[in-house]
């Protein structure tokens, strides 16, 4: 094998072999394939792309260039991911509901990604809890509870690891084989049986626009059931947040109230869809309607607060979290108020700049190694179609700082259109693949 060579012949437009991008990727891991061949890789894989063949195989090198779990549970071994979005914390409803149905998810989660908030930061809100756990403590809370979200370790996919770093300085992220292998190549590893994937759409979302979305979500499943997994990808809609805040702690706290107030809402509609399509594809449900009643069933009855209380307590929470999850929350020094600056309906939001401004409210990360503040974010944020009068409340922000709170308000309020017709609502799920 010579990493030139491949180097070449991706650069002729012709896709490697699989022994060939499994040579490669275990170079990445190992690092015996130097910044420059890696950078070079990305860039030519970016220009000329891959066959379908190819994507599978580079997805399956990525994956094998680490640790591959198995598992021997008493049930079916199923997954989501997300491809992000703002005041989506899906996830924290999900997976328990799904355990409580008699699935086993061990999620692997990520942090969160530019304006798009992670998983694993709204858990880590939760005081006491961590991510960061060895396989034989995932492999024990998993199957003692059915459920647990957790940070990938450094050896699930380490090949990803280092094409990622190098794909970020070398405007090289955008490519759809890459960000179908990367994505991949992380979930494959923990050996799902079935998959769910979250393709968002919208102001809010990474894909702007249809064609985009289902382009990645063509990738992903075809990809995904080419390497064994049966995969199915929901596109839904993410011009406006899913939750009614954004923000860790504040999507915690409004996981919380999905959890116990017996209530139904976009949030627990959103769960239901891709929790059924997900026992629909692991046997556990007739068909994906049926699955998305028991999911809905179990959300509203309060038994899914209590595994998700369960599972926090688990991994290092509060014992009580689901019962006095109020009280251990983070809370802002700064809750500001926000006026609408006229009388009409809430007809248009840019979810990225409202993403971008928990981002600089602390409740992001602008560089790599910044802290976040779970405190911070935006909540009670009114929802597309709402009628308000001048000066009523349109949202509140949370912040550490007054002027850090001002700041928000001018991009909120930049975010948000006001008009005197009633918009077109968008649909919460706008297609299905696979």
């Amino acid at each position: 094998m010579d990493a030139r060579a491949i180097l070449a012949a991706l650069r002729r437009g012709d896709t490697p072999s699989a022994a060939e991008l499994a040579w490669f990727a275990e170079g990445l891991a190992k690092g015996d394939i130097s910044d420059a061949q890696a950078g070079a890789f990305a860039m030519a894989v970016c220009l000329q792309g891959l066959d379908q063949p190819g994507r599978r195989a580079l997805t399956l090198a990525m994956r094998d260039s680490g640790d591959v779990l198995t598992w021997d549970l008493p049930g079916p071994v199923i997954d989501k991911h997300s491809t992000g979005g703002v005041g989506d914390c899906v996830s924290l409803l999900l997976a328990p509901a799904l355990a409580e149905c008699g699935a086993y998810v061990p999620m692997i989660s990520g942090r969160g990604l530019g304006h798009t908030g992670g998983t694993l930061d709204k858990m880590e809100a939760i005081p006491g809890v961590t991510t960061q756990v060895s396989e034989a403590r995932l492999r024990r809370i998993t199957a003692d509870l059915g459920c647990a979200i957790v940070g990938a370790t450094g050896r699930i996919a380490p090949a990803d690891k280092r094409l990622y770093a190098v794909r970020d300085v070398t405007a090289t992220v955008e490519s759809l084989d890459l960000i179908t292998a990367s994505i991949l190549s992380k979930k494959l590893a923990a050996s799902p049986q079935a998959l769910v994937l979250d393709v968002k759409i919208g102001s809010g979302a990474f894909m702007k626009t249809a064609d985009e979305a289902r382009a990645l979500a063509c990738s992903l499943v075809e990809t995904a059931n080419a390497a064994g997994c049966k995969t199915t990808a929901l596109i839904t809609d993410m011009n406006q947040p899913i939750a009614s805040a954004l923000g860790n702690g504040l999507e915690v706290a409004e996981v919380m109230r999905a959890l116990t107030s017996g209530e139904m809402s976009p949030l627990i509609e959103i769960t239901a869809a891709l929790g059924g399509v997900l026992l629909s594809q692991a046997g556990l449900s007739p068909d994906k309607e049926l699955g998305a009643d028991e999911i809905r069933q179990a959300l509203l009855s309060g038994r899914v607060a209590k595994r998700f209380g369960d599972m926090v307590a688990a991994q290092g929470g509060p014992a009580d979290f689901a019962q006095h999850w109020a009280r251990y929350l983070p809370v802002a020094p700064v809750i500001h108020e926000v006026a609408a600056p006229r009388a009409g309906f809430v007809s248009a939001m840019d979810g990225e700049a409202l993403g971008l401004a928990v981002v600089h409210l602390g409740g992001g990360r602008l560089v790599e190694d910044d802290v976040v503040d779970p405190a911070v974010g935006i909540s009670d944020l009114l929802r597309l179609g709402t009628w308000v009068e001048q000066g009523e409340t349109l949202a509140r922000i949370h912040a550490a700082r007054e002027s850090a709170a001002l700041a928000a308000e001018v991009a909120l309020l930049g975010a948000l259109t006001l008009a005197d017709q009633t918009p077109k609502l968008p649909v919460l799920v706008h297609e299905r693949i696979g």
